[in-house]
């Protein structure tokens, strides 16, 4: 059927077309010409009527006008080019002749179009819901993903939809759950493996350690005092010297000896205070991330298992340390694995869903978790580390990272700085889709990216398992907190009325 006709001067990107008919934008269509098999995307739609142009400023003659052309309306729009359905969707050499006619799409050409070789299904087309959409496990966790989203638009949702669809690949996928949304999930291809959120620091580098106590790079005496004791903790836990599960202690107490030996002068004592001050801060500030009995955390991770890093009860300053800690290791596990010198640890890819983007890698803000981000945005594929960032605040996630998200996810988004920021972090993005983030309903995406052969407009499938999340039914819980607080005072009353005492 054709719905159009192609107008104006035609490039090899995009064509103008007017209709007589009313199609819907994100709707795909069929370009034949010179033997070519065009496929387009319809981009952008208005409604016109020749004889009310912008020229009219009397209403009661537009009333007039319109009585007499009636329905008279044409519909004029843009279509972008993707590519020749017979030549691998590669874009044509030659632009099409004006007057084209244009066809909406069928069912069988767009099937042949989102069938992949390793396919995971996120949902169906919104305006031919009898068409899935999937999109290609490799691309995904070689390319790194983000899914970007207000409040409320279906961001967690989409996220549930994707881990169950990457376990069906035994894929070992590995979540930092701000909020204990996962924890006492249920998948249909997998089981969840909680993770405490603990280090055991003899997996943690001298320099971790030294941030986190705050000695900076300058402070070479406080450097060199906390390296050396640093070292002899190290030896003290290896030869199985302490019980103790606080590494930090043991630290403090080698400095504290230091301290009290008599030989030394006041200066070293008053240096070796200012480190004991800051280890003892150190420890009031991770009192509870530190357990030397624990193994590798990342030696936790099991294939074919959504593994959630419980994050629900940790601040922010914890999260970080964990984020980069394990981004850290993970990149250097990854690469000793490559280059066959593992040690067993980490030796098969991984996938990490980094809720909260916005608080462990800010746009605006320096920190460790934020660089190690960086690193494996940028190195992460070479070694089999795939990245995904989810964020409802876009334009406060860092930019580098978020443009080395070769494939995007992207519901519904109002606010014009987050629509620029996601735009300019991204190749594929058109800014008539961009235009389209605001009017997208709950649970509807545009999928950009390597991932997906073509642009898409998708319904996402609700997700089949459980989870926690979504919003809380507050009437109900003050109600119950209202009836509990009368319960209460009643059983009060009744108590102290069978105690005698006279209200």
């Amino acid at each position: 059927m054709i719905i159009g006709r192609c107008i104006g001067e035609i490039s090899l990107l995009e064509v103008d077309f007017i209709s007589n008919s009313m199609p819907q934008v994100g709707e795909y269509v069929s370009i034949r010409y010179d033997g070519k098999n065009v496929l387009g995307m319809i981009e952008n739609l208005v409604r016109g009527n020749v004889a009310l142009n912008s020229e009219i400023y009397d209403v009661d003659d537009i009333e007039t006008i319109t009585q007499v052309s009636g329905n008279d309306l044409y519909v004029k729009g843009k279509v972008r080019l993707l590519g020749d359905v017979d030549d691998n969707l590669k874009l044509p050499r030659i632009p099409a002749p004006p007057g084209t006619p244009i066809t909406k799409a069928d069912d069988e050409i767009l099937k042949k179009v989102f069938n992949l070789k390793n396919p995971l299904k996120l949902g169906t087309l919104v305006n031919q819901s009898d068409v899935e959409v999937n999109v290609d496990v490799n691309s995904i966790m070689n390319r790194h993903l983000a899914i970007l989203a207000m409040t409320g638009a279906g961001k967690s949702n989409t996220v549930s939809v994707l881990i169950d669809g990457l376990l069906k690949y035994n894929a070992p996928v590995f979540v930092f759950d701000m909020h204990g949304e996962y924890v006492d999930a249920t998948f249909t291809n997998g089981e969840v493996n909680i993770i405490e959120p603990v280090i055991n620091p003899i997996y943690m580098s001298f320099s971790e350690i030294k941030n986190l106590a705050n000695i900076k790079g300058s402070a070479h005496i406080q450097e060199r005092y906390f390296r050396k004791a640093f070292k002899e903790a190290r030896e003290v836990i290896s030869s199985g010297g302490s019980s103790s599960r606080d590494f930090l202690e043991i630290i403090f107490v080698i400095l504290e000896d230091w301290y009290n030996d008599e030989t030394r002068s006041s200066n070293e004592k008053n240096k070796i205070m200012d480190v004991m001050n800051k280890v003892g801060d150190l420890r009031e500030k991770y009192d509870n991330l530190f357990n030397i009995n624990k193994g590798n955390i990342l030696g936790t991770i099991q294939i074919g298992k959504a593994n959630v890093l419980d994050l629900s009860q940790a601040d922010e300053s914890i999260a970080e340390v964990l984020v980069s800690h394990i981004m850290r290791n993970s990149l250097q596990y990854r690469k000793n694995a490559v280059h066959k010198t593992s040690n067993k640890t980490l030796d098969f890819p991984v996938f990490y869903i980094l809720e909260e983007a916005h608080i462990l890698a800010p746009n605006k803000r320096d920190s460790n978790s934020k660089f190690w981000i960086q690193r494996v945005a940028r190195e992460g594929r070479k070694f089999g580390l795939g990245l995904c960032l989810v964020s409802q605040s876009p334009k406060t996630v860092d930019h580098d990272a978020l443009s080395q998200m070769n494939n995007m996810i992207i519901l519904r988004l109002v606010e014009p700085e987050d629509q620029r920021h996601v735009q300019s972090a991204s190749e594929s993005l058109s800014g008539d889709l961009v235009k389209q983030l605001p009017s997208l309903n709950v649970g509807e995406a545009i999928l950009t990216g390597l991932m997906t052969n073509v642009p898409t407009l998708v319904k996402i499938d609700e997700f089949k398992g459980r989870r926690h999340g979504g919003d809380l039914d507050v009437v109900s819980i003050l109600a119950n907190f209202k009836e509990d607080e009368a319960e209460e005072i009643k059983k009060q009353e009744e108590e102290s009325f069978n105690l005698g005492y006279d209200y």
